[in-house]
């Protein structure tokens, strides 16, 4: 079963006002992640962006349930996926959806061979004939990312970062998923290396009709992979717009504080250059409260009255200023 939405587009997962809290010592909770809404469509590549500690892996770890939600619900092809769910809808969880993680060394077994880690999940799962056709499919798959056959029986400690994460990519796409979360997949890597992997994972998002999530804190890297953003500042989700919109009519502050942190290629221009930073000022119970508001059709701001009248304003400056 899948939904969709008002566009006429399929929702293939859906994050309905998801909470994620971690005990800190007796009743004390650390809230990592407040009131997350958004959904994904299927087929696109849609990028949630934040600096460090704004809680962008905890809500893709509780995607795939590794973290629970404390409130909310999370919806894949129509159906919950969060709290408690049967065995097998759990590995049917564990079967449509993969992660790829951020370091390529520590989520690689470095006492297993190649061939294990990529079969791991065929093993478990049993998606396979015979042995012969396990070892066609670790091939295929490390064919895919431009791995060779004989790679097989080496370690991951034999391999550099870029292969190691190629190795990781192989291990998700053997699984034949229909979603995958990209945990920060390439900031472990040389500069070098980036172009070629994220390349990759375009490829066999068209080859394969894939959707992603791609986790990452640099703006310039989700600008080129990515359908529509989502930007995270401590837990919350303050604006969601298509990539190139996001670029040119950022609205929400900490959007435009992120924006100007990207590096500009002319080194003329980034000397003149002042990076804008934002302060979050805590909440005033006594303002209306915020929440997730269209500033333009399919754009999204985390906002209240107040906040509305300043967006447009800065919204018709941009317009402004592009159109001149």
């Amino acid at each position: 079963m899948s939904t969709n939405n008002d566009s006429g587009r399929e929702v293939i997962l859906s994050v309905r006002h998801v909470d994620v809290a971690f005990d800190v010592g007796g009743k004390k909770k650390f809230k990592a992640v407040s009131d997350a809404s958004f959904d994904i469509y299927r087929g696109e590549t849609f990028a949630l962006v934040g600096e460090s500690g704004s809680g962008k892996t905890t809500l893709g770890r509780a995607i795939i349930r590794i973290n629970p939600c404390t409130a909310g619900e999370i919806l894949f092809e129509g159906k919950r996926i969060s709290g408690k769910i049967s065995k097998k809808e759990d590995r049917e969880v564990i079967r449509n959806i993969q992660m790829i993680f951020q370091d390529p060394a520590a989520s690689l077994n470095e006492r297993a061979t190649i061939e294990y880690c990529v079969s791991e999940g065929l093993y478990n799962f049993h998606l396979y004939k015979d042995e012969e056709d396990r070892i066609r499919k670790v091939d295929k798959a490390l064919d895919d990312v431009g791995l060779l056959p004989e790679h097989k029986s080496r370690y991951p400690h034999e391999f550099s970062g870029g292969q190691r994460q190629r190795v990781g990519i192989a291990r998700a796409m053997i699984m034949e998923p229909k979603f995958i979360i990209a945990d920060e997949p390439i900031s472990a890597l040389d500069v070098s290396i980036r172009a070629q992997v994220l390349n990759l994972m375009n490829k066999l998002k068209k080859e394969k009709n894939l959707t992603y999530l791609f986790i990452a804190h640099d703006l310039s890297v989700v600008r080129f992979i990515a359908d529509r953003i989502a930007v995270i500042h401590l837990g919350k989700i303050v604006e969601i717009a298509e990539s190139e919109t996001l670029f040119k009519y950022p609205v929400h502050p900490y959007t435009v504080s992120l924006l100007s942190a990207v590096p500009m290629p002319d080194p003329i221009i980034e000397k003149q250059r002042e990076s804008i930073v934002y302060t979050a000022v805590e909440e005033d119970p006594n303002i209306a409260a915020r929440e997730m508001r269209e500033i333009r059709p399919g754009h999204f701001v985390y906002a209240n009255d107040d906040d509305m009248v300043a967006f447009e304003k800065r919204l018709k400056k941009l317009e402004s200023f592009h159109q001149d």
